[in-house]
């Protein structure tokens, strides 16, 4: 059934039949029996379906990437062990030595720093390009060995908004994919698949999860990138893999190749798995996603104005507010809300905007984001730190940033403590 997607938050991913748990199990183990040697062979050849080892598969996973999927819109899903781990698989499934990718430079530290020192030690070149680049400037990013361009559809810590249908195109023209990191927006609120994205990745141990509880990330495919037309640009899904006997990914899985591979390669090679506890805490997170969003965003809205007006704040980014330069792009792409996080700087500098976190009594200070407890950070000190000042303001993290996430508490509270945190 084409249910809606509140009803996929609650539904979908696990069907239980007779006689089954009526929620989704925790299948806490690593291995699986076969009756058969063949049996057994067959599923290490990709010739048939089933689990034969967890770090491949596992059915308490298996239920929570088939409710990603079903959120997203996309033809399937894989877990990982964390939000860092789905983005560097998400790169490393069509981008090696030699290559090239281009990303968005208004991306969360931790991407820019895997893209920037990691990437390139494996010998594959990046390009940044600025949050206001033109069409001209994107398309003359790409070059011959350009593998894909990326962004975050909500920056973060920014909280720039990616024109999807622009990003998407400029891809498209010159034969790559879009992977969009869709954290902070969530399917509840924009759908990257619907205007272009072919991949979507999450740091699920933010909203997804909601509690703060499981570490945890998810590769999406589309399912609609036509691999087989750009065969030498992707020869790893388009040309026989010696290691499983000569399978031909887009022959063999057809429209799924992209996530059959991520899985079957690079996860059978690097590993970083999900463990089934943590996959069962991010599927119970998921049945409210579609309650805790919208609560998110409502109590963002009230802070963000409230420290627009403000004597002692200096800027406020929040796409909700119409001062945004990203509001014309929150109104096309995200129209339903964005996410709970708030950006804003404190009049007096790094040490004013330090001082405020510490009068905090409410907000917690912690490197986490996007929970339903409402806490603070100061990048340029933290998630970002490695970054410098060049860097930092491409990204737009300017030195007295202090990302705010949101919680659900009553606003009330929220803005008390603000208050005499700034008073």
């Amino acid at each position: 059934m084409d249910w809606h997607i509140d009803t996929r938050c609650v539904q979908a991913g696990y069907s239980p039949q007779s006689g089954e748990p009526r929620v989704t199990p925790i299948v806490q183990s690593t291995t699986y029996k076969y009756d058969s040697a063949e049996t057994m062979g067959d599923l290490f050849d990709l010739k048939t379906d089933g689990f034969f080892y967890t770090r491949l598969g596992n059915p308490t996973a298996a239920a929570a990437e088939g409710k990603i999927a079903a959120l997203e819109g996309g033809i399937g899903a894989l877990l990982t062990a964390s939000g860092q781990a789905a983005v560097t698989l998400a790169v490393l499934n069509i981008a090696g030595a030699g290559d090239h990718i281009v990303s968005g430079a208004a991306v969360y530290g931790g991407t820019y720093n895997l893209f920037d020192k990691t990437l390139r030690g494996l010998g594959i070149d990046v390009t940044f390009i600025g949050p206001d680049a033109t069409v001209e400037e994107i398309n003359a990013s790409f070059r011959p060995n350009t593998k894909l361009l990326f962004g975050e559809m909500v920056a973060n810590p920014s909280l720039r908004v990616l024109d999807l249908a622009a990003y998407a195109a400029a891809a498209h023209a010159h034969g790559v994919p879009l992977i969009v990191d869709n954290t902070f927006p969530t399917p509840i609120f924009c759908r990257p698949f619907e205007w272009g994205a072919d991949i979507v990745v999450h740091s699920t141990s933010k909203y997804l999860d909601g509690h703060a509880v499981a570490l945890g990330g998810a590769v999406v495919d589309g399912g609609k990138f036509d691999w087989d037309a750009h065969t030498s640009r992707y020869p790893g899904l388009t040309a026989p893999d010696e290691s499983y006997h000569g399978v031909v990914y887009t022959q063999q899985f057809g429209c799924a190749a992209y996530i059959a591979k991520c899985r079957a390669h690079l996860m059978r090679d690097m590993g970083p798995a999900p463990a089934p506890f943590n996959a069962f805490l991010l599927n119970l997170g998921m049945e409210t996603l579609h309650l805790r969003m919208p609560r998110h965003a409502e109590n963002a809205q009230k802070v963000a104005e409230f420290l627009q007006a403000h004597p002692r704040v200096a800027w406020v980014s929040f796409p909700g507010l119409s001062s945004h330069p990203d509001y014309a792009l929150t109104q096309k792409y995200l129209p339903q809300g964005s996410c709970g996080v708030v950006s804003f700087g404190v009049k007096g500098g790094r040490e004013a905007a330090c001082a405020v976190l510490n009068r905090l009594k409410l907000a917690a200070i912690v490197t986490h984001v996007a929970d339903l407890r409402t806490c603070a950070i100061h990048p340029a000190s933290t998630t970002h730190r490695q970054m410098n000042d060049e860097q930092l303001a491409a990204g737009g993290v300017s030195p007295d940033l202090i990302r705010l996430s949101v919680g659900l508490e009553y606003a009330g509270d929220i803005l008390a403590d603000l208050e005499q945190a700034l008073g």
